[in-house]
């Protein structure tokens, strides 16, 4: 048995190409976080009563049966999971009309159990149905799901027997249901992350480990892409071809599974701190080059869907080729591409108007009810493309120094226009567009903190952090562009703002309010992020925005929504790269309420590792200014060698310059940040990779 199981776990999706990745890069404790099954064939964990939802028992083969026309049974798989389902079971039957069906149905959310599927084909008919499998008389039976018909993502699995005469005494007992997991087709170990993250806060280990998952499930094979309404009017189709390669990042598990470049700006930078899984990155961008249209523009979502008219995603697959290559250095995919990158730019450039604000005339956007003319949030985008451009351009080769230095004065401009006729100093946030509105919207305010736009310093900064807070509600944060909606996609931007304000403290709470709600909602998978819910705390997320009212179709796997494990990591933890695979880096912690934090990734140069722990002083001897309880703290780092860091070091006491030792030895320190409004940093530049160990008190 234990060989079988073995092999079993070596397997790789059908015909597909195995990675070189087999084996997690940092094993330890934290492994009993990961979601992702030891082997590509499950089974269901437990059995439920279809009337009640309640467990009747743990799933055993040859222990369950479906007696009779209408009998049905719901098997839980615990999670979420997606692929090819096979069953084996035998019918008996003393009727003279023996013949009839075992149907199955999916769906992500318990909601929607029972003999219908919920909804992912966007014809917004009704939900999508169910399959069928056929028998004439008894005798045993084995059923595998059509290729086609893979359904990517659901937790729950009713299966129901249906007879051609009703009253017949026909029964089916199963012998064995088994799933052959279709994401994350490359890997023959699904358990093997090239990154990891673990805190003393089990609740945010779990969240960070949700987003790692969703976006395995978000890994499929290029040729299972959905087709959508008018190809699948009915039921559901998985068999659209994507793009190129082995493997391809989609939107969601079970539906779109189209590529779509907005929502990369948060699944890809999850991706490379967790899974590391940058091959199903490069596919997907890839893809986008491959179908840039003659005027330059980007499509705004990938093959079959194709959807055109979106400046925002059009941005988005320029900031997303940035990010691939800060992660990889894979200089010969910008080689092979950046012909088209200039002419990507000098499409949405063109649009920048005598105000020196974008003129977005490609309306779609994420969901957000008002699009087009000098909306900020467009504004903030094409910054950061500007800024993320110039970097490329030095990367290119030969380098365009005279390039990357254009694009730096574009941002600046654009920066200062925006500002001027964009923000809100009656608010203390920018509006939605340069008109009188009173819309401050959670996107672009967000944004113009994670990107930059606004000095992380600045005092335009602070207020933008504490008017965000506004829109807060008990399960997470109200997206005014979107009323009555609660988006993870734009809360993830919101939790970076956050940490990059230096507020620590809001960032995790807001993590624990949204991501914690739903990881912990009985309703849920309780292992992904969820696409969007609404703040009654349904599931009918945008059910008035393109959604059909049809609460069934909202995705509760959605790369989109993984913002925490990239935040915990490069935050909170404070590791992250700022040169090509790492070749520099940066340590700033942020404590928060956290005493003992640890994680680590890996690049073409090697593993990037850290922990940090505080040590806090007992309360009688505390200093009224004291940051982190006077006790100072201490951290490891582990780099390549050749690469260069810089410590970006909280203060134990504000407006204390600490002592900081490196590897034993007093280093000197300069000011990096000195603010009444949050906590000092130190910088210690020029780190050379390797180990260190660093005590701060």
């Amino acid at each position: 048995m234990a060989l079988s199981w073995a092999l079993l776990a070596q397997s790789c999706w059908k015909d597909t190409t195995c990675s070189s990745i087999t084996q997690q890069a940092f094993p330890g404790i934290w492994e009993s976080n990961i979601y992702a099954p030891s082997s590509r064939t499950v089974a269901p964990k437990n059995v439920l009563s279809l009337a009640t939802g309640d467990v009747i028992s743990a799933y055993k083969p040859n222990a369950h049966t479906l007696s009779g026309n209408g009998s049905a049974l719901v098997f839980d798989f615990g999670l979420e999971v997606g692929g090819l389902v096979t069953l084996k079971y035998t019918v008996s039957s003393t009727s003279t009309s023996p013949a009839g069906a075992v149907g199955l149905a999916f769906t992500e959310a318990k909601n929607w159990i029972g003999q219908w599927s919920d909804s992912s084909n966007g014809a917004f008919k009704g939900p999508d149905g169910a399959l069928y499998s056929n028998f004439s008389g008894p005798g045993s039976v084995s059923y595998t799901m059509p290729d086609e018909k893979l359904r990517g993502g659901f937790r729950y699995l009713t299966l129901f027997l249906t007879t051609s005469d009703p009253t017949a005494p026909i029964s089916v007992q199963l012998s064995s249901i088994s799933l052959e997991i279709g994401f994350q087709p490359t890997w023959s170990n699904l358990r093997a992350y090239q990154g990891y993250f673990h805190s003393n806060d089990e609740t945010l280990n779990k969240i960070w480990y949700s987003g790692a998952y969703t976006l395995q499930t978000n890994a499929v094979p290029p040729n299972t892409g959905r087709k959508a309404s008018p190809m699948a009017t009915s039921g559901w189709l998985n068999n659209g071809t994507l793009g190129p390669g082995d493997t391809i990042i989609v939107d969601g598990a079970k539906r779109d599974r189209a590529v779509w470049p907005g929502d990369m700006g948060v699944a890809v930078p999850s991706a490379f701190v967790s899974i590391g899984d940058l091959e199903s990155v490069r596919n997907a961008l890839q893809v986008m080059y491959d179908y840039q249209n003659a005027d330059g523009s980007f499509p705004e979502a990938g093959p079959p869907l194709l959807q055109q008219g979106s400046d925002t995603y059009h941005m988005w697959t320029m900031i997303g080729t940035y990010n691939y290559l800060l992660y990889t250095n894979d200089t010969s995919f910008l080689s092979l591409n950046f012909p088209k990158y200039l002419k990507a730019m000098n499409y949405i450039y063109s649009k920048v108007g005598p105000s020196g604000l974008l003129n977005v005339t490609g309306l779609r956007d994420w969901a957000r009810w008002q699009t087009g003319f000098n909306m900020s949030e467009a504004q903030m985008i094409l910054y950061r493309t500007l800024t993320t451009g110039s970097s490329l351009a030095l990367w290119v080769s030969p380098p365009d120094t005279s390039l990357s230095a254009l694009w730096l004065s574009r941002a600046s401009a654009l920066q200062n226009s925006t500002i001027r006729h964009c923000y809100d100093p009656s608010y203390g946030a920018f509006k939605d567009n340069a008109t009188a509105t009173t819309l401050h919207p959670q996107d672009a305010n967000s944004l113009s903190i994670y990107f930059s736009l606004v000095s992380p310093t600045s005092p335009l900064t602070q207020s933008i952090s504490t008017q965000l807070l506004k829109n807060w509600t008990p399960i997470g944060a109200e997206t005014p562009e979107l009323p009555g909606n609660i988006s993870p996609f734009i809360s993830s931007f919101e939790i970076g703002a956050h940490l990059a304000a230096g507020q620590t403290a809001r960032a995790l709470e807001l993590i624990r309010r949204s991501w914690g709600w739903y990881l912990a909602n009985p309703n849920g998978t309780q292992s992904t992020v969820v696409e969007g819910y609404l703040v009654n705390g349904t599931f009918g997320y945008r059910w008035s925005r393109g959604y059909g009212n049809d609460f069934s179709y909202v995705s509760h796997s959605h790369g989109w929504s993984s913002g925490p494990t990239s935040a915990l990591t490069e935050y909170v933890l404070g590791l992250q790269v700022t040169g090509r695979a790492g070749s520099t880096w940066r340590f700033a912690p942020q404590f928060g309420d956290l005493t003992d934090v640890q994680g680590g990734f890996t690049t073409t140069l090697g593993k990037f590792r850290a922990h940090w722990t505080t040590t806090p002083t007992p309360i009688h001897k505390r200093n009224t200014k004291d940051t982190k309880g006077g006790g100072g703290y201490s951290a490891t780092v582990n780099t390549p060698s050749g690469t260069t860091g810089q410590l970006i070091l909280p203060v134990p006491v504000q407006g204390q310059k600490p002592k900081v030792t490196v590897d034993g030895k007093v280093v000197c320190t300069q000011w990096y940040r000195r603010s009444d409004a949050v906590g000092d940093l130190v910088l210690v530049d020029g780190v050379a990779g390797g180990s260190h160990t660093i005590q701060v008190s």
